[in-house]
C-alpha cells in the first residue's frame, strides 16, 4: 500500500504493521504523525497491514499479495468498491459492517491454503477459489493486467 507522492517522492520508507498492537487513540496519533512526515519531507511509504480500514484512511493505493505473489493492484476506493480478484472479494467480505442489519454477499472459499513452500507454478490461490477452471490449474501463475482504469488483477477468470 503506498502512502505519499506517486513515485515522485525522494524517499522510500517501509513500515510492517507499524499500528498493529496500538490502542485506538495512540494508532490515530501515529498516523496522523506517518501523514504529516509524508507531506513535510516528501517521503511515501510503503506500509504493509492486514488491516484495510486504516489502509483505506492512509493509502492512495493498494495492492494484495497472496502467498507471495501480487494479485491485485488499484486506487484505494477503486479497490474497496470494485475487487476483481476472489481472494479480494473474500477479504473485503471478511471486514465487519456496523450495522448488522446490513447484509453482502458472501463470498466462498474453498478447501485450504497452499503451501507457501516451493508452491506449483499454476495460480497460487487456485486450491481455494471459487471460480477456479482448468486454465487455472495448467498454467502458470496469471499476470498483472488491466481489469479497469490503473486497476489489475492477476486472474484469468476476471
Amino acid at each position: 500500500m503506498i502512502v505519499g507522492g506517486r513515485g515522485n517522492a525522494r524517499s522510500l520508507v517501509v513500515v510492517d504493521e507499524p499500528t498493529s498492537m496500538l490502542d485506538v487513540s495512540t494508532r490515530s496519533v501515529i498516523i496522523r504523525l506517518m501523514l504529516d512526515l509524508a507531506a513535510e519531507m516528501d517521503i511515501s511509504y510503503l506500509y504493509i497491514t492486514h488491516d484495510l480500514a486504516v489502509a483505506r484512511y492512509l493509502c492512495q493505493e493498494i495492492a494484495v499479495m497472496y502467498l507471495g505473489k501480487i494479485v491485485e493492484i488499484a486506487e484505494t476506493e477503486e479497490f474497496l468498491g470494485n475487487p476483481q480478484h476472489p481472494y479480494t472479494r473474500a477479504l473485503i467480505g471478511a471486514i465487519p459492517l456496523p450495522d448488522p442489519a446490513t447484509k453482502r454477499e458472501e463470498v466462498e472459499i474453498k478447501g485450504s491454503v497452499s503451501s507457501p513452500v516451493d508452491p506449483a507454478p499454476r495460480c497460487r490461490f487456485y486450491d481455494c477459489c471459487p471460480i477456479a477452471a482448468e486454465i487455472c490449474e495448467i498454467s502458470d501463475h496469471p499476470p498483472l493486467e488491466e481489469v479497469g482504469t490503473n486497476h489489475l488483477a492477476a486472474c484469468y477468470r476476471v
